[in-house]
């Protein structure tokens, strides 16, 4: 008999092929599909955990919903690998988070489906609600979905897309995917069946058509509305949404299509703001990510049947690690210090120092300029607060930044992590504008260690100033170099020459020190490891300037407004008149893929410097002849 059996994965190629299975087979689709993502992400590596919670939500999403004419919005984008399955890219999977593949993150770029690219987390609500505008502004009968998760839901903009969107009188859905708590079966079947009615337009239009006759009687009024408060908090938690505008729907299960589908289709039929609250499991359906969604959050490539594995040799400790040993032993050593992340504990190498110092670690939740402000109100009080958090995500506060750290000079020490490329999650994450956008603040230093001893050395440096210093250090690990024990500082705005060669000098600010190490020996130059951004060290600046001809900048971020740029703007202040090349990230955005390769891709590898400075040096010498 035809429809018999459920289609196989293979044979959905869009959702509207998934539109015409019937509701019966959708859950051993559901199945095979989740089957399918942990068998390519295994082979690739990527998000896992929170993509397996959301195979039925997704499923169900495009089955109810006419994408990509109606659009939807995932957030944070990392949960979104079923959606690109069932979106067409099924077989490119193979290629994810890879140099020419696909993205690990919805990528307008790259198909229909992802209407917004959304790789930090929290403006999921703020990007539909434009999208459910500009629907009513055109007369578009179009239906705008925003899934967010429950921790991207701590950050402001979130609550400030809600406040917005409550008043903003157009056909929004928010779902938050809670995958922070559980639904016992008991519960769960009254909660479907009361989820239903309450998105149901017999429910929806008694409650207006309630309040519209009962409101000229003020005691029958209130009557009603105590009734209707009642009878929804007997099935649903307390919340805050209603207030926002929202008509709060749930909490439903997110793993049972035979809620979410039915549901779905009732809420399409009303009007306003609609907020429907979905429990889903990270790890759904992998017993070992169930277990410990933190280490399947974001794995390598590992075998499914027997999961993750310890290296048979111990890998090279990362800067990371160097930043978490250094927080540990100067916490040790000084009481007043106090650490804090915006949710990247692990990401951050926090979590040793989270049980050694309970008392003096904070997480304050995706919510970066709150971090940075609460660690100025710290700092304002005695307190030498250390924020742990990414370059790119440091972007998120910036006007904290200026406005209540740097103004008030206030001593805070941001660990700018991933700093320059970061591989496979791309431009999105790639730290390539934090000395650009630092060093021009004033009352902010900027330092850049070249191995793992310099990151712990200028850690120390950085904590015993009197003003915010910024310490910038790349994702994995560095040359090699063996750390010490001591909590021994290096001087203060002071680099050094690493290498004495004639005619060129490389002045390197970070890590692409060893690289330009060794394109040195074959050109004969100099090498400084200039170690600061801001301040520069002038005085061997200067030095270096006039005991040579050219000078060439090295540098693990962009080039315009870098460090590089800092160099050339002291040597015209100062009169210096000398060819000056500034190597580094070029100005566009440099997409996902392995870090080594991207590096020689743009020519920052030692191969690469090299053939630049040779270049730059043959054309100085043929425009000095032209001229002469």
């Amino acid at each position: 008999m035809p429809n018999s059996f459920p289609p196989p994965l293979n044979t959905i190629n869009s959702p509207s092929d998934l539109r015409k299975v019937p509701r019966a087979h959708l859950r051993a689709l559901a199945d095979e599909l989740r089957a399918y993502l942990l068998e390519s992400v295994s082979k690739t590596g990527g998000h896992l955990s929170s993509n397996l919670g959301t195979v039925e939500l997704t499923v169900a999403l495009h089955h109810v919903y006419n994408t990509p004419e109606d659009r939807l919005v995932w957030d944070v984008g990392h949960q979104t690998y079923p959606h690109k399955i069932l979106t067409g890219r099924r077989d490119r999977m193979k290629t994810l988070r890879q140099l020419g593949g696909l993205s690990g993150f919805p990528q307008r770029a790259e198909s229909e489906f992802d209407c917004f690219g959304t790789a930090h987390s929290s403006t999921s609500i703020s990007a539909a609600l434009g999208m459910a505008v500009a629907a009513k502004i055109q007369g578009l009968e179009r239906h705008v979905v925003a899934v967010i998760g429950d921790g991207a839901m701590t950050a402001g903009m979130a609550f400030e897309a809600l406040n917005n969107g409550g008043v903003a009188d157009c056909n929004l859905l928010v779902i938050l995917n809670d995958n922070d708590m559980s639904i016992s079966p008991p519960v769960g079947a009254l909660n479907r069946y009361f989820a239903q009615l309450l998105s149901g337009r017999f429910y929806a239009a008694a409650k207006n058509v309630g309040k519209s006759v009962l409101k000229g009687a003020p005691p029958l009024f209130e009557l009603a509305k105590r009734l209707e408060e009642h009878a929804k908090g007997m099935v649903v938690p307390a919340t805050l949404f209603e207030k926002f505008g929202f008509n709060y729907i749930g909490p439903i299960d997110g793993h049972d299509l035979d809620s979410l589908i039915p549901t779905l289709e009732n809420i399409k039929l009303l009007e306003g703001p609609q907020f429907l609250h979905v429990v889903t499991k990270k790890g759904q359906g992998y017993k070992l990510a169930e277990a410990d969604p933190v280490a399947y959050h974001g794995p390598g490539k590992f075998d499914p049947a027997v999961g993750l594995q310890k290296p048979a040799v111990a890998p090279k400790t990362t800067f990371t690690q160097v930043f978490g040993q250094w927080l540990c032993d100067m916490a040790a050593l000084d009481p007043r210090l106090v650490g804090i992340t915006p949710a990247m504990r692990e990401g951050s190498g926090m979590v040793e120092f989270e049980q050694l110092f309970p008392e003096r670690y904070f997480d304050v939740g995706i919510a970066e300029q709150h971090a940075v402000t609460f660690a100025a109100g710290l700092a304002s009080e005695g307190l030498k607060p250390v924020v742990a958090i990414y370059s790119t995500f440091l972007q998120r506060a910036y006007d904290q930044l200026i406005h209540d750290v740097a103004i008030q000079n206030l001593p805070v020490v941001f660990a700018l992590d991933r700093a320059g490329l970061v591989g496979a999650d791309g431009a999105t994450h790639a730290g390539a504008y934090d000395i650009a956008y630092l060093r021009c603040i004033p009352n902010i230093s900027v330092a850049c260690p070249s191995d793992e001893n310099e990151c712990r050395q200028l850690l120390s440096t950085a904590f015993g100033q009197n003003h915010a210093v910024a310490v910038r250090y790349p994702r994995g690990a560095g040359a090699g170099v063996k750390v010490q024990e001591s909590l021994e500082g290096l001087p203060f705005g002071k680099g050094e020459v690493r290498r004495h060669g004639s005619g060129v000098a490389i002045l390197v600010f970070g890590t692409l020190l060893h690289p330009a190490l060794l394109a040195a020996e074959a050109l004969g130059a100099t090498v400084v490891n200039m170690r600061w951004a801001k301040p520069l060290d002038t005085d061997l600046l200067l030095q270096v300037a006039r005991s040579h001809t050219r000078l060439v900048t090295l540098e693990e971020g962009c080039v315009m407004g870098g460090a590089g740029s800092a160099v050339s703007e002291f040597l015209h202040t100062a009169g210096m008149v000398l060819p000056v090349l500034q190597l580094g990230l070029p100005d566009l955005f440099i997409e996902h893929g392995d870090p080594v390769h991207l590096l020689a891709m743009h020519g920052l590898d030692a191969a690469g410097i090299q053939v630049s400075v040779a270049r730059f040096c043959a054309d100085m010498q043929k425009a000095c002849k032209e001229l002469s």
